[in-house]
């Protein structure tokens, strides 16, 4: 039986590997932001506390960044915490801003060893000191990292991101500094906290639940959204890898007849 069980797994490696081979041949998503969603049901399930299931899906994130940066995909965004997330249980809260220190303070070697970059977009200033200060020293000794863009979207709201923006933009325009006729998606597009960024090519929600959830609205306007019933703390890099290769047997066309070559 041991023998068996140990046939199967090795086969299971070799055919993931065979899977990984023939996925980097063809067009790897440059940008995949990632709603992390069912750490609660996960915990639940198990008759478990929800911080629990926070804590196991803090896990997750080092083995889906990890085996992303292997396939070289250029960014991957994480929505960690929203703008509507306040709105949780104190102690939940109060555990979800302790994770980004544990996480990050544990993986940074593993993140310098992997040339990894650790980027944020959100409001910053509303977090607690620690939770700011350990997202800031990531960035800072990651900062010169030329591989992936680890981008976590922390105290982040897609509809607050555009009020700033149409706030931004009225002031230049008042101030004469831009013509309102000028303003046009590139305008736009530099002024969002993703300015720098490539737009996502992929949006993958876990845990069974279809929405956005005010994560991201102008930037996956063009993105191809991929929704599972596997929860956060069970997703891993057969998921991951299956997502891809639907990314890559769509036929995106952006609004015209032709679709992308898909190599």
């Amino acid at each position: 039986m041991l023998k068996k069980l140990m046939r199967k797994k090795t086969t299971d490696i070799q055919s993931l590997n065979e899977r990984i081979e023939i996925v980097k041949k063809r067009q790897i998503p440059n940008h995949i932001a990632i709603i992390m969603d069912g750490n609660g049901r996960w915990a639940k399930q198990r008759k478990m506390p929800r911080i629990a299931g926070h804590h196991e899906g803090m896990k997750k994130v080092r083995q889906v960044t990890n085996f992303a940066n292997d396939l070289e995909v250029k960014v991957l965004t994480l929505y960690a915490f929203s703008t509507e997330n306040w709105k949780r249980p104190k102690i939940e809260v109060d555990f979800l801003m302790n994770l980004p220190g544990e996480f990050l303070n544990t993986y940074i070697p593993e993140l310098m060893e992997k040339d990894i970059k650790v980027e944020m977009i959100g409001n910053m200033d509303a977090l607690p000191a620690h939770t700011r200060n350990a997202i800031e020293k990531a960035m800072e000794i990651t900062k010169d990292n030329q591989g992936l863009i680890l981008n976590f979207a922390m105290n982040y709201g897609s509809r607050i991101e555009l009020v700033h923006v149409m706030k931004e933009l009225a002031h230049e325009v008042a101030e004469g500094r831009i013509e309102a006729n000028s303003i046009n998606e590139s305008v736009i597009n530099s002024k969002l906290m993703t300015a720098h960024l490539p737009e996502p090519d992929v949006l993958i929600r876990t845990s069974g639940e279809v929405r956005l959830s005010n994560f991201m609205l102008w930037q996956l306007a063009y993105a191809e959204f991929i929704f599972t019933e596997v929860l956060w703390p069970d997703y891993n890099e057969d998921c991951l890898l299956q997502a891809i290769e639907e990314f890559q047997n769509r036929d995106r066309r952006f609004g015209s007849l032709e679709g992308d070559q898909k190599g």
